[in-house]
């Protein structure tokens, strides 16, 4: 009996300021086989042998994603590209998900994904430091936290 007999999923992801990892929990509790959630900041090191499908997320801020996001997809590329892939970013601005996605992800990884993903954002100011605060204190004309997270995007 060669491979896995069950369906076990991935969710690995990158976080600034709490958003990502809200929407990676929110998206496991709507998957119904075996998932398990990876803060790529605390693990960088996964095992993906365990895994069927892995799901890639990160925020984009000032258009650039995680860190730890890059260097896990580019660690693990021949090893993801022989898994079911899914990929999504939290960004403010849902027009550039192709160009953020292209940008941040090896185009590879990117042209293998069965579905990519656009889960919207948040905003934690609390969190920020005193320019990027500043900066969205400009963008968003407001300086009180909040979360515009799209679980309708989920289900795509």
């Amino acid at each position: 009996m060669g491979g896995i007999d069950f369906m076990r999923t991935l969710i690995a992801f990158g976080t600034r300021y709490g958003c990502t990892e809200k929407c990676s929990k929110k998206l496991a509790e709507m998957l119904s086989n075996d998932v398990e959630t990876v803060n790529l900041k605390k693990n960088l090191k996964i095992d993906l042998e365990e895994y069927n499908t892995v799901i890639i997320g990160g925020s984009i801020v000032i258009g650039k994603i995680n860190g730890e996001v890059k260097k896990f997809c580019s660690n693990n590329l021949s090893d993801l590209l022989k898994k079911r892939i899914g990929l999504f970013i939290c960004a403010g601005d849902a027009d550039k998900t192709g160009e953020y996605l292209k940008n941040n992800f090896p185009a590879e990884l990117v042209s293998h994904a069965s579905t990519t993903g656009y889960f919207g954002y948040g905003v934690n100011f609390e969190k920020l430091n005193f320019a990027l605060r500043a900066m969205m204190r400009k963008t968003y004309k407001t300086n009180k936290s909040f979360s515009k997270i799209l679980e309708d995007n989920f289900r795509r």
